[in-house]
């Protein structure tokens, strides 16, 4: 059976991860993490896409992204794909494949849920013994969202301005998020969300996306008419 085309409306924000191909190292040196950096700015320009969040580890990245026009997000990671694989096939004189298939992803409510997504991701190198402090890992855009550090990768969402009126106090409420508990039920939400491709948001949300799109965004349920059709 064909794939499904993934369901991406414009201007919901999308939780997206690539990852290495058997978790295998697609990041080896800084040189790798610059020229993907690099390539995913240009291609989010081209293709309309505002980047939000993000963290690249050694065997995947994390982004928070908005598509602002149709099939954005999957024509930037394909373009972006393609070219950073040539990139390290040539560096490291290897050939074939380098990520697990195609990326996935999940749609992501706005209120509430987007700002957990944030801290998700930029949360990472933490949740993998990397650093104690999410501002010691350089490769993330925690710097930029909480501390202030010029990127011309990152597009503030909405929600993220509505932190504060001015600058400083956006930072100190965002920092202010990663001071609490970080719920291990939520956590689960997100990675199981964007690993089979559902929807992260209120169960109306969830249901005015089925219903609008006619496509299934949560778990299925016995009996349960299907939508994906």
């Amino acid at each position: 059976m064909a794939r499904l085309p993934r369901l991406a409306p414009v201007g919901i924000a999308q939780h997206v991860i690539q990852r290495g191909n058997d978790r295998q190292p697609c990041f080896c040196c800084e040189d790798d993490f610059i020229a993907y950096a690099g390539w995913l700015r240009d291609y989010a320009d081209e293709y309309r896409v505002e980047v939000h969040a993000w963290v690249f580890m050694t065997n995947h990245v994390h982004l928070l992204v908005t598509p602002r026009q149709e099939d954005a997000v999957a024509r930037m990671m394909q373009a972006l794909g393609r070219m950073y694989v040539r990139y390290f096939n040539r560096a490291y004189r290897r050939s074939g494949t380098l990520w697990e298939g195609r990326y996935k992803s999940c749609l992501v409510q706005s209120e509430e849920y987007l700002l957990q997504c944030y801290r998700y991701i930029e949360l990472n190198p933490v949740r993998a013994n990397m650093v104690f402090d999410p501002a010691d890992y350089y490769w993330s855009s925690y710097t930029s969202n909480a501390l202030g550090k010029k990127s011309s990768l990152l597009v503030p969402h909405p929600e993220y301005l509505r932190l504060g009126r001015y600058p400083k106090q956006r930072r100190e409420r965002y920092r202010a998020l990663f001071s609490g508990h970080v719920d291990q039920q939520l956590t689960e939400d997100i990675s199981s969300a964007v690993n089979k491709g559902l929807a992260l948001g209120s169960d109306h949300f969830k249901e005015e996306i089925e219903r609008q799109y006619r496509r299934r965004v949560m778990p299925a349920v016995a009996g349960r008419p299907r939508l994906d059709l």
